[in-house]
């Protein structure tokens, strides 16, 4: 039984004996929206949900509500490009949260109190699912299908697990303890079993894990590199980006010619720039059509790469020639001496379409004496030439399911999604709820509505402006191999920023709808009530003048029309 308290106090036979809750003609509900860094988030992250943990200092349930759809904290706190941040309302106030600040301090924190999985006890497993490829995607899939009874069978090529957050991802970006620490924490559940070192095609077939276990997810990755040349022309000693980098991550060395060009905007390029500043050559040039993200620049418009690492290898004298296209390779013999540069540019054409444009006239030559494409990978089809169906992709529905295969699920790089850390968790945990379903004969859950809560429909009268935090980095002259380069933040510097949330949409108990109704009829709670609050409305006594939702700081209360 809720226990209600009203605002004033009133004696018996005065206010109380008039019920001014006849007179309304609309009236005041509470309403749950989606704060816009959880609608734009792949992995499908509440950040107001777990800031608003952070801000009254309980840590480990802000990491709990983060593991309950990621668990992976550790690591997406630090390479995910964070959506979130530029979906932020604060943004439009002064500064987005560090929401990957926040992450990243909350993994690391468990990592550090070793702060127990939530993973529920089941005497006994409901069933076996098979899960090949140890990468986020299939990390994200056995964590989230043991969570709901099942025993997994986790399956990878390489001697140790972690795709391509192992193989393709310099330690500077992502330390190999973190990463290390973060998958073996969780490999070490119960009812995870991992076997290394065993390829789909050579020691097992999809219709022997068909025949053993009752579902399958595919998470293999994207391990070939995509073709590439220029007019049919390949130098002799071409190299992907994809390749250099597992080079350099598995034996730390990568050539060094004194002047080299990569082609690409994605982080594998920026990634490849950066080691090979870090080996020594003396020119770094970045080839890409899309521009440096910078203020003015639509995201979507702007270079793939995390914002920040671009910013960094800028520090650290990559160059890059944004807007720009390799018209020839200019070979002396089949050694590359140069590239042929032209400007592009989108430009609509008359059907209204934008399509990408090469200005003639504006061609300059870029000595350079190797040329490094980074310009994407394909997925290697041996063993899954039955469910490829000569696609590059395996294609999926939206749970995972693949629509040439049914009961067969799929998720991460290999289905054509994003290229993200997250985007591969948030596939995992999807497909592990539609296995669920399908193996108790369950219908699939609706979609969930996350459209967002606009800037507009906040009251920003009671916030105040505050600076975003800033991660310490090391100076350039000391970023070396792999040293990471960013520093986690202190806790009270955590709890600071965590204060600036919004909570947009959700509320955030600062008693402006109870201390300011002039009815009393706002009730408040000692426990939560059924909707997550602290208040109730009395319609009794509600007229619905509708000074609580006008005077609602994050848009949690909305006047509807009362029939």
């Amino acid at each position: 039984m809720l226990v209600l308290t009203r605002a004033a106090y009133a004696e018996p036979g005065t206010s109380l004996n008039f019920k001014t809750g006849t007179w309304r003609v609309q009236k005041p509900v509470h309403r749950h929206r989606s704060a816009p860094c959880h609608s734009v988030c792949p992995a499908g992250e509440d950040a107001q949900a777990y800031l608003a943990h952070v801000q009254i200092g309980h840590n480990q349930l802000a990491w709990e509500t983060i593991v309950d759809v990621n668990p992976l904290p550790a690591v997406t706190g630090r390479v995910c490009p964070h959506p979130c941040e530029y979906a932020c309302n604060r943004g439009q106030y002064d500064e987005p949260i560090a929401i990957h600040a926040v992450e990243r301090f909350l993994g690391d924190e468990a990592i550090a109190k070793n702060w127990a999985y939530p993973v529920p006890h089941f005497d006994k497993p409901l069933g076996k699912i098979a899960v090949v490829g140890a990468g986020p995607a299939g990390i994200s899939a056995a964590y989230h299908l043991i969570r709901r009874g099942y025993q997994v069978t986790l399956f990878d090529e390489r001697p140790s697990a972690g795709g391509t957050l192992r193989t393709a991802i310099p330690p500077y970006r992502l330390p190999r303890n973190i990463l290390d620490t973060e998958i073996e924490r969780i490999l070490s559940l119960p009812r995870i079993e991992f076997h290394p070192q065993t390829r789909l095609g050579r020691d097992m077939h999809l219709q022997e894990l068909q025949s053993d276990f009752q579902s399958v997810f595919l998470a293999p990755g994207l391990q070939n590199s995509s073709e590439w040349n220029i007019d049919g022309a390949t130098p002799r000693d071409l190299h992907s980006g994809l390749e250099l980098l597992k080079e350099w991550v598995d034996i730390g060395s990568v050539p060094t010619p004194k002047s080299v060009a990569i082609v690409g905007a994605g982080n594998t390029a920026m990634d490849m720039a950066r080691v090979m500043k870090r080996a020594g050559v003396a020119e770094v040039h970045v080839i890409s059509h899309k521009p440096i993200p910078k203020p003015g620049i639509p995201p979507e418009e702007a270079m793939p790469a995390i914002p920040r690492e671009v910013e960094e290898a800028l520090e650290e004298g990559v160059n890059i020639h944004e807007y720009r296209g390799i018209r020839r390779l200019i070979l002396r013999g089949e050694r590359v001496v140069g590239v042929e540069l032209v400007h592009m540019k989108k430009l609509k054409q008359t059907s209204g379409r934008l399509k990408r444009i090469a200005f003639e006239g504006t061609e300059t030559i870029l000595n350079v004496d190797q040329v490094i494409p980074a310009v994407g990978q394909a997925i290697d089809p041996r063993g899954m030439e039955m469910v490829l169906n000569n696609s590059h992709y395996l294609k999926v529905d939206k749970w995972g399911e693949l629509l040439s295969s049914p009961g067969i699920y799929a998720g991460g790089d290999a289905i054509g999604n994003e290229g993200t850390v997250t985007a591969a968790v948030g596939n995992g945990r999807r497909a592990a709820e539609a296995i669920d379903c399908q193996l108790k004969g369950q219908m699939l859950p609706g979609s969930e509505d996350l459209t967002p809560i606009p800037y507009e429909a906040l009251n920003l009268n009671y916030y105040e402006y505050h600076t975003r935090v800033q991660e310490p980095t090391l100076p350039v002259d000391q970023r070396a191999e792999d040293l990471e380069i960013t520093t986690t933040l202190s806790g009270p510097l955590i709890t600071k920023e965590s204060q600036r949330c919004f909570s947009c949409g959700n509320c955030l108990a600062c008693d402006n709808c109870w201390t300011l109704c002039p009815d009393s009829a706002v009730l408040k709670t000692k426990e939560l009530a059924i909707d997550g609050s602290h208040y109730v409305f009395d319609y009794d006594y509600c007229k619905g003048c509708g000074l609580c939702a006008n005077e609602c700081p994050c848009g949690f209360i909305e006047m509807l029309e009362d029939l």
